[in-house]
């Protein structure tokens, strides 16, 4: 294996690790060596990509956690260091994009729940995590944000603005915990995850041949070289950026 992206007995911990996105992120950690803790909704879920996970000789671990619950966190951490005393990788990976039917009817509980789990989540992990993991001597913590951030967003105005937020906290958090802790972020385009089962796929290859360089949308696995390079020694002197993963959405 090459050595930059060896992780051999290093602890990962991915939130919203059971489907999408972070289950192909857990998987091609565990392929490399690291022990994984899946943290999601529903154990059962975790249970499952847990198992996949140690079929491959690795050591996983389930953990069934509501990432918009301030109170919760603090025991997934606890629960990570009784288990494996460290924690060398960090990615915030859970997200909530409800749809609704106007402007005017976001309620106050949708809007908070949105912030919640795509803002104020991460930002209490990586607070959480993030002082422990520069006293252990380092680590690396990746946010996963959206193009909605980055660009007009009409249908998900409080998902844009929230992780709007999360590319803020990266940079800042990159700041607070130098030089040991490395905090990046990756932007992420349209995925064709099981999210995406629900979309007008119709509508959706027309919209993408219009505004997609690539013309399509990405499948779950074309995150992974983004998410290796940061977590990585290949990432070794860059922290506080973002790097944007989409396709080329024009």
């Amino acid at each position: 294996m090459d050595k930059l992206f060896d992780f051999t007995d290093q602890v990962a911990v991915i939130t919203g690790g059971s489907r999408g996105l972070g289950r192909q992120m857990a998987l091609a950690l565990a392929e490399r060596g690291a022990d994984v803790v899946i943290a999601s909704r529903k154990l059962d879920a975790c249970e499952e990509v847990a198992g996949e996970i140690e079929a491959m000789g690795r050591k996983a671990m389930a953990h069934a956690c509501h990432v918009g619950h301030w109170d919760e966190l603090s025991g997934l951490v606890d629960a990570v260091y009784e288990r494996f005393g460290r924690i060398d990788v960090l990615i915030n990976n859970a997200g909530l994009s409800p749809l609704y039917p106007s402007l005017g009817e976001v309620t106050e509980d949708l809007f908070d729940k949105v912030v919640a789990i795509n803002l104020k989540g991460p930002f209490r992990l990586m607070a959480l995590a993030g002082e422990k993991m520069a006293q252990a001597g380092g680590g690396s913590i990746i946010n996963i944000s959206s193009v909605a951030s980055l660009r007009p967003s009409p249908t998900s105005e409080p998902y844009g603005a929230a992780k709007a937020g999360l590319n803020a906290l990266t940079g800042s958090f990159a700041s607070a915990l130098g030089p040991k802790v490395r905090v990046n972020c990756i932007v992420a385009g349209p995925f064709l995850t099981d999210i995406s089962k629900a979309w007008d796929m119709e509508a959706f290859a027309e919209r993408a041949e219009n505004n997609i360089a690539l013309e399509r949308g990405g499948q779950p696995d074309e995150i992974v070289g983004a998410a290796l390079y940061f977590a990585s020694k290949a990432g070794s002197f860059t922290t506080g950026t973002t790097v944007t993963v989409d396709g080329g959405v024009k």
